[in-house]
């Protein structure tokens, strides 16, 4: 949430010849949580502390630092998340490290596949009241979304997870990445010849609760209740609700509500802004095809396989079946909840064995031989499980949300396009 460093994600897109440029070569444009621009604040705002600083790591290669009883090197991964690493080569970019401050490779050190080993335990940990084995190996340590893409089993093209959170994520494997403006491509952390693709919301549970509060008298069973009685493409109604600043897209705080009178036109002459309020069933409709409709379409367009082999649900709202309908209508494939909420510290353990595994075996062992038909047969409810397809009308619809979800991303482009020049002409 934070952005105290905007001023250097704009300096470090400048420098690197605009957002696009940075974001093909670095997976993602400058954003104010990347460690780039804020080790790029911190030499401005601070020298005195970035000149005494003889090592810069992120949580995930501190806390393996301690384990090993030195520094451990920054996986591949989490370090796509800086703006200063190559996705192509998995290397340090001499462009932005220099766009970013002096003498910067030398405090980052070098990267290490996510499967490497880090080192072996600290004698520390061996002598003192842990006992540890002497042997213990360390492996690389990632951030939460790979730990996350790991203990969900999401190894393959095709695999799509959707957490319906606080903040909203979408996170899934490609073998063609697409970079753009709007969502953050890393290697994956499972295997070195495909790519994660991470799209992120602000707007997510709590926006959804706010519009439960307003049109659905504070319950989730009368929601339900309205998404149940609305047909499905809600007559063509969509809402852009944002109760925060959006990310994805970047636009401001505010309801907004279309009508598309005529999916097939070619226009947005076709389309008509309602200045008031939609009726309460279609105002919850609008709000869970929306944000549905959103992630497909920027899924889409990071590279992301549409329609996916499957999607797994987590985050709190996934444990609701009647949104899990929707999901799977709008994305055309099946839906799974996973029955596990640990999936981050699960994928951390499941990654610890496969960097063993790799390192017992002297050469990269494919991530599914750690669990196959174990941990992918227990961690997937098929009790909540949507399928698609088994209907004729399912590819119907799926064909008319397709035209919706290139109206929608119609209207955003007009409306990042409006909220831009009102920026720039001071308003």
């Amino acid at each position: 949430m934070d952005s105290s460093s905007a001023a250097q994600c704009r300096e470090v897109e400048a420098a690197m010849g605009g957002p696009l440029r940075l974001a093909a070569l670095t997976g993602c444009r400058a954003h104010e949580r990347c460690t780039g621009p804020q080790i790029r604040k911190m030499h401005q705002t601070r020298p005195k502390v970035y000149d005494a600083t003889e090592r810069v790591s992120l949580v995930s290669s501190f806390m393996a630092s301690l384990l090993v009883g030195g520094y451990a090197c920054i996986d591949e991964t989490d370090g796509a998340g800086m703006n200063i690493m190559d996705i192509a080569t998995r290397q340090l970019c001499e462009d932005a490290l220099q766009a970013t401050a002096p003498n910067l490779e030398e405090r980052i050190g070098k990267l290490a596949p996510a499967h490497a080993v880090a080192g072996k335990i600290s004698p520390y940990f061996v002598q003192s009241r842990f006992q540890f084995a002497s042997s213990c190996l360390v492996i690389q340590w990632s951030g939460d979304n790979p730990n996350s893409l790991a203990g969900l089993t999401l190894s393959n093209p095709g695999d799509l997870a959707i957490s319906l959170g606080t903040s909203d994520t979408v996170f899934g494997v490609t073998d063609s990445p697409e970079p753009t403006l709007e969502g953050n491509i890393f290697p994956n952390p499972v295997d070195p010849k495909t790519y994660m693709v991470l799209l992120c919301y602000k707007n997510g549970s709590l926006t959804r609760e706010d519009l439960r509060n307003r049109y659905a008298e504070r319950s989730w069973d009368m929601f339900n209740r309205l998404l149940e009685e609305t047909a499905p493409l809600n007559g063509g109604k969509l809402g852009f609700y944002y109760k925060e600043h959006e990310i994805l897209p970047p636009l401001p705080v505010g309801f907004r509500r279309y009508v598309v009178k005529n999916l097939t036109s070619g226009s947005l002459d076709e389309m008509v802004e309602e200045v008031g309020e939609f009726d309460p069933p279609s105002e919850v409709c609008a709000i869970i095809e929306g944000q549905f409709l959103s992630m497909r379409g920027h899924a889409e367009q990071c590279g992301l396989p549409v329609p996916p082999k499957r999607i797994i649900a987590t985050g709190g709202a996934s444990s609701n079946p009647t949104i899990f309908k929707i999901m799977a209508s709008i994305f055309g494939c099946p839906v799974y909840t996973s029955q596990r909420s640990d999936s981050a510290s699960l994928g951390a353990a499941l990654r610890a064995a496969h960097g063993w595994l790799c390192n017992q075996q002297d050469e990269f062992v494919p991530f599914s031989s750690v669990y196959s038909g174990r941990i992918d047969r227990t961690s997937l409810s098929m009790n909540l499980a949507v399928p698609f397809g088994e209907c004729e009308g399912d590819i119907e619809l799926l064909n008319n949300y397709t035209l919706l979800v290139r109206k929608r991303l119609e209207i955003e482009q007009k409306l990042i396009g409006r909220f831009n020049r009102r920026e720039l002409s001071g308003f």
